[in-house]
Order: C-alpha cells, then sequence, then structure tokens
C-alpha cells in the first residue's frame, strides 16, 4: 500500500465502537449511576447496545430499562454527574479496535484528511483521544456541540469533512450504526460500516457502501468507494 494516493481524501470516523471499543468504561459509569440511585446494574451487553446515541440517551435508556424512566429535568442532572464520574475513568479500559491504528497511519500517510464525527461531547472525545494517543491522527475532532445539530443531521458530518480541510465530493464516513449510516445517505456521502459495533440494528441490515469485519479491510474499501 506504500504507492497510496489519497490526497484530498475527506474520512470521517465515528469514535465509539468504531475506532475505540468504549464500551467497558460506559456501561459501568452508567451502572455506577444506576448503584447510586438505588437500581440494580444492567448486563453488559445490554448496556453496550445503548451506547451509539451519547451519554444522555444512554442513561435514559439505561434508566427505562431497570424500571426507573427519568423526566427531562432528572436526565439532564443524571448526565452531568455520569459525564463527571465517566472524564474520570475515560480509558482505563477503553481500547482502539484491533487494526484500528494501523488503518490510521496509512491513510493518513497517504494523504488523507482524518476527522471524528461523533455523539459524544467534544470535550470527552477530546479526552478519550488524547488519552489513548489517537489526537495526532486527525485535523478536526467535532461532537454535536460543536455542530449545528448532532447526527444523524448531515450538517454535523458536513462540518467534520470541512474542517478537516476536506470537501463533501470526495468524502466518506466509516461507522457502526444506524444513526451512521443514515446521517452519511443524508448527506449524500458513502458509508462503510464496521460489523465490530455498538448498534440495536445489524448494519448489514441497514445497506451501507461497504460492510467490514476488521479495520485490515478498510483502505481497500476507502480506495473503492472513492474511485468510483
Amino acid at each position: 500500500m506504500h504507492d497510496l494516493d489519497l490526497t484530498g481524501a475527506a474520512i470521517a470516523f465515528d469514535l465509539d465502537g468504531t475506532l475505540v471499543d468504549t464500551a467497558p468504561d460506559l456501561v459501568a459509569t452508567l451502572n455506577l449511576i444506576l448503584e447510586q440511585e438505588g437500581l440494580p446494574p444492567l448486563p453488559y451487553d445490554d448496556g453496550r447496545r445503548m451506547i451509539s446515541h451519547g451519554a444522555k440517551a444512554l442513561i435514559v435508556k439505561g434508566f427505562t430499562a431497570a424500571g426507573r424512566p427519568l423526566d427531562a429535568l432528572r436526565a439532564e442532572t443524571l448526565t452531568d454527574r455520569f459525564v463527571a464520574h465517566y472524564l474520570d475513568r475515560i480509558a482505563d479500559e477503553s481500547r482502539p479496535f484491533p487494526g484500528a491504528v494501523d488503518a490510521l497511519e496509512i491513510l493518513k500517510a497517504a494523504g488523507a484528511r482524518l476527522s471524528v464525527c461523533t455523539n459524544k461531547r467534544t470535550r470527552l472525545s477530546e479526552a478519550l483521544l488524547s488519552a489513548l494517543d489517537l489526537t495526532r491522527y486527525f485535523e478536526a475532532i467535532v461532537g454535536p456541540d460543536s455542530a449545528p445539530a448532532p447526527k444523524p443531521d448531515p450538517r454535523h458530518l458536513l462540518t467534520a469533512i470541512e474542517r478537516s480541510g476536506g470537501r463533501r465530493s470526495r468524502a466518506l464516513l466509516v461507522g457502526d450504526s444506524e444513526t451512521d449510516i443514515s446521517t452519511a445517505k443524508n448527506a449524500g456521502i458513502p458509508v462503510v460500516a464496521v460489523t465490530f459495533g455498538y448498534t440495536e440494528v445489524p448494519c448489514a441490515d441497514l445497506n451501507p457502501d461497504a460492510l467490514i469485519d476488521h479495520f485490515g479491510d478498510l483502505t481497500a474499501e476507502v480506495t473503492r468507494l472513492l474511485s468510483r
């Protein structure tokens, strides 16, 4: 792949469930909050499936599953508490998925402009990427609070592409969920879905432009989709 040329290509990545396996720390933090509120912890696999829409949605889904639905004000308060606890343990057990770092190295060396487009708050995303020494790969890190609207609104993705110095006409998104696939389709941009992330609907059922089981397959799909 040493002759790969992706000069000018813009590749945006979802974060949780795509680049980094953050479920261990997110579910542990959710269960800490549930325990503080006198509720039983959620099974890990149940919590893992709830992750793709951000911290507040995770809290709301977690409490609903535990049998205590939250009103808007309580959800806000508990989300703030969740974020404070989560920041303290943001990379205790979270790690990049196998092959992710190698793929970032290859794509960046080939001239691609990389960004993160995530529904995780920007401050949390920056803290996680910094803790894992991944910040250096990205021209832009765009959480929902740094965009006009969160995914699946296409403006979130278009903002990430623009801030990375890329163009919509030669861009794609790599994600793991219905939210990501809808975002890319709404923006008219190709999407590569990973099969190992956090999703309530299997990505294979959502018609992404490409589906990969390992990051070792990403470069070939990026090359194929961007040459169309």
